[in-house]
């Protein structure tokens, strides 16, 4: 049988295990057979509800926070996109006939992301495991006498495993935000150049784990001449921020001195090899004349720029991409090329939460920015960047960093 011809719904209303899909926002969007029986609850009173309003912790019970910390849960789920096996963890439900009448349940609950093919978390796929019976002793079928002493200290060393789980989640945060803020500080406040409007956006990952590594910069050079760059660190969190930031300042300084892109370029590659979690970073540097009109570039293997033509044609500036930095087991001399522009021209830098999806190629991703550039041609920089994200970055946000640089020349 092939895969076309699966009733995939039934497959899932036939499962024997309690599973429920919800939304980004915690609301049911479906439940199979087993999760109604095992709940006791009709459909119309779940699917299209919110989690808190169909299973509330127990008011009267304070110390029962099982329902918390699915939500907990569920939400670490949406955000980074990975999935949680939470530990056996009691929380009780009440009885939809007798308000106020709460049943003592134990659970083993699963969440899992299902992702759209841009890697979106969409769905929350939710299985739970009733191991009432397991915790209560047998003193009765289904009795509810007390739980033996093995099964007391399973639930408490569970109950601790839970709360150092929590704990992890927690410091993740706290690492994200320290991570982002470090890099905002590193990162240069756009400022205005002497003749030219320019724009610049940076936006973090919406996974937690993949924040940090981007950067770019933006500054005159002597001889009416513009330097801008973007590059991209392998790696997420605190440590990547601190690669960034020393790769971003050794580029920019060799900027100011390197006889072109090329050579600024190789002077990083050679300064990156002495960087623990430099290898594999990809950058580009372009250089432009606004008076011969001309921008010379290099990249290591970064994504090429886009120069959109006043009449609203897009090239791609790829004629001069060497692998990454630290790729060979030797420096190497870098490449690079020159291009004319037309007065009015803009010249587009970015990373890769811009265009690239999962299961794509890099000519969609090209082609979509392309397409974005030449309907907004006109548009001043700061409207053109918000356009641009507007239309490339999916509305759950980006699962990569993403830094745009746009410049009109």
């Amino acid at each position: 049988m092939k895969a076309s011809e699966i009733d995939y719904e039934a497959v899932f209303q036939a499962l024997p295990t309690a599973v429920a899909l919800f939304t980004t926002d915690l609301v049911y969007a479906d439940v199979n057979e087993a999760f109604l029986s095992i709940m006791g609850r009709a459909r119309d009173q779940v699917v299209g509800r919110h989690l808190a309003d169909v299973f509330p912790d127990d008011p009267k019970n304070p110390t029962v926070t099982g329902m918390r910390q699915l939500q907990d849960s569920l939400r670490w789920v949406a955000t980074t996109g990975y999935r949680d096996a939470m530990t056996l963890h009691r929380y009780d439900v009440e009885y939809p006939d007798r308000p106020g009448i709460w049943e003592q349940r134990y659970w083993s609950p699963i969440n899992v992301p299902i992702l759209d093919p841009d890697g979106r978390v969409v769905l929350l796929l939710h299985r739970e495991e009733d191991i009432t019976e397991l915790i209560r002793t047998r003193s009765g079928r289904g009795g509810g006498g007390q739980m033996t002493a093995l099964e007391a200290e399973l639930f408490t060393r569970a109950r601790e495993l839970q709360e150092v789980t929590e704990r992890l989640r927690q410091a993740h945060a706290r690492e994200r935000e320290v991570a982002l803020s470090l890099q905002r500080a590193m990162l240069p406040a756009p400022r205005p150049l002497r003749h030219h409007c320019s724009a610049v956006r940076y936006r973090p990952a919406v996974g937690a784990l993949n924040v940090c590594g981007d950067w770019y910069d933006l500054f005159d050079l002597p001889g009416d001449r513009i330097a801008v760059a973007v590059g991209d660190v392998v790696g997420h969190g605190l440590a990547a921020a601190g690669v960034m930031g020393q790769l971003h300042s050794a580029l920019s300084a060799a900027s100011r001195v390197a006889d072109g892109p090329a050579q600024a370029l190789h002077a990083l590659d050679l300064y990156a090899r002495s960087v623990d979690g430099a290898e594999s970073t990809t950058a580009v540097l372009c250089i432009i004349d606004c008076t011969k009109r001309t921008i010379a570039y290099s990249s290591a293997g970064h994504l090429p720029p886009a120069l959109l033509n006043p009449a609203g044609a897009v090239d791609f500036l790829d004629q001069a991409t060497d692998p990454p930095l630290g790729a060979r087991p030797e420096p190497f001399p870098r490449i690079q090329a020159e291009t004319a522009f037309t007065e009015g021209a803009t010249l587009v830098l970015y990373t890769d939460g811009l265009i690239e999806r999962r299961g794509e190629g890099l000519d969609v991703g090209e082609a979509r920015l392309a397409d974005s550039l030449t309907r907004h041609q006109g548009a001043a920089p700061e409207a053109l960047a918000d356009a641009l994200l507007a239309d490339l970055i999916p509305p759950a946000g980006a699962t990569d960093d993403t830094v745009l640089v746009i410049l009109r020349l």
